[in-house]
């Protein structure tokens, strides 16, 4: 309550003091006119001492009600939250009816100065794919530890020989069973240079394990033979940067756009020993196993895409489209068992077009569950200008389901765990992301 207030309720007050004299002399009769001045003006002043001392009690009692409710105020660190207008009384619960009307300068400076409500952040979706959802703000900075597995098994049909007739060969049968396991720990770092711009950089450590169970070829064993092999060392680091294109609001979308580049840091596929004296098909002509598993894919790539989201509370709905394009190489060579190198030309691995979508729903301020899909189509590999014998166009797709948990407001663990639903596709993948902000 400002001095305004204090000075008209005053003024009011008098009025009324005044008024009851007035009708209480009227009252008992004594005329105005012929009662001693003096004896009047005692009585007056009397009445107004009286109503002095009460005002002051009243001035003290709303000044301790004040103190106490700054006090109040100074201890929850904020002032009273302003909410929409309850239709029973037409007036914002939490705040004065004369607050739209003040137009006293210590009035403002109070509504102003006192410290806004600070809601809870929303609980973070959890992330199914690689690009995230939401952007850094300015001048913040994430760090995000992050654990990934994965399993994927395949079967291998080679004939070597020619066919009399559909039902019957002449020849070997080459069977080979490949179960592989990736076990790859990143680092990411992301840092905000606006609001709506922001940069990162991820560093892997990739460690691989390959078992392939098969039969030698033209020895004609009937024993499986399993053929194990391994690597692990730093990955291919990528650089990213995202940026969002539009403000978004009530029945918008926010759309995010990004570009990323994966350097050539892992160990090369065309560096390892690749054992093509026994283990070839054709003995010199096909393709070998490899001695040491690499930990990179060997060629730079960039890829541009565009992400979209979209929230519905209590649900958010998102999804993106991307294109990876891999920069071709030239003289490329393989390192045989024999200490020699095979000559392979130029190679181009094919692009690849990448689509996903997902939902994500709250389970209450500090957990949430996210279920999506993802596909990307792999280009045919491309030698000297020419598709590769043998090589298709790849599909490879997955289901994801994903779980995060809010820690606190700087840290949140989130879970994610994909099914491959295609056979080129790992079966499974399960990913554990960390990520703390700063």
């Amino acid at each position: 309550m400002n001095s305004s207030c204090y000075e008209g309720s005053l003024a009011v007050l008098a009025c009324s003091a005044l008024a009851m004299t007035a009708s209480a002399s009227c009252a008992q009769g004594v005329p105005m006119a012929n009662t001693d001045t003096g004896v009047r003006m005692e009585q007056l002043q009397q009445q107004l001492t009286e109503q002095s001392q009460q005002i002051d009690t009243l001035k003290r009692a709303v000044a301790d009600q004040a103190a106490r409710h700054r006090e109040l105020l100074l201890s929850l660190g904020q002032a009273p939250r302003s909410v929409a207008k309850r239709p029973e009384d037409g007036v914002p619960s939490g705040e004065s009816p004369l607050a739209d009307n003040a137009t006293d300068d210590s009035q403002r400076t109070v509504r102003v100065g006192a410290a806004p409500v600070q809601e809870p952040p929303p609980p973070a979706v959890a992330q199914l794919f690689d690009q995230p959802g939401i952007l850094t703000p300015k001048g913040k900075y994430v760090l995000e530890p992050s654990v990934q597995y994965s399993y994927s098994s395949s079967n291998r049909v080679a004939l070597v020989g020619y066919t009399v007739i559909p039902a019957l060969l002449i020849g070997l049968i080459d069977v080979r069973e490949v179960k592989r396991s990736t076990v790859t720990g990143a680092l990411t770092a992301r840092y905000g240079l606006t609001n709506r711009f922001e940069v990162e950089a991820r560093v892997p450590y990739v460690y691989r394990s390959d078992s392939t169970i098969s039969r030698e070829v033209f020895t004609g064993s009937a024993a499986d033979r399993v053929f194990n092999t391994s690597g692990k060392a730093l990955g291919d680091v990528e650089l990213a940067a995202r940026y969002q294109l539009n403000e978004g609001g009530n029945n918008l979308p926010y759309f995010i756009g990004s570009l990323r580049f994966k350097t050539r840091t892992g160990t090369d596929p065309f560096e390892v020993v690749t054992d093509c004296v026994t283990r070839c098909v054709g003995n010199t002509t096909g393709t070998g196993l490899p001695l040491n598993l690499p930990t990179g894919s060997g060629f730079y790539s960039l890829q541009p895409g565009l992400t979209w989201l979209f929230p519905s509370d209590p649900a958010v709905f998102f999804g993106g489209v991307s294109y990876t394009y891999n920069f071709k190489r030239s003289n490329v060579s393989r390192l045989v068992l024999n200490g020699e190198r095979e000559s392979i030309g130029e190679l181009a691995p094919g692009g690849i077009f990448g689509i996903n979508f997902g939902m994500g729903l709250a389970l209450n301020d500090k957990s949430s569950l996210s279920v999506g899909f993802d596909l990307n189509s792999v280009g045919r590999t491309r030698q000297n200008g020419e598709p590769v014998a043998g090589s298709v166009r790849t599909q490879l797709a997955s289901v994801l389901l994903g779980y995060s948990y809010r820690y606190s407001d700087k840290t949140a663990f989130s879970v994610t765990i994909g099914a491959g639903l295609t056979r080129d596709t790992p079966d499974l993948t399960v990913n554990l992301r960390i990520p703390m902000s700063f």
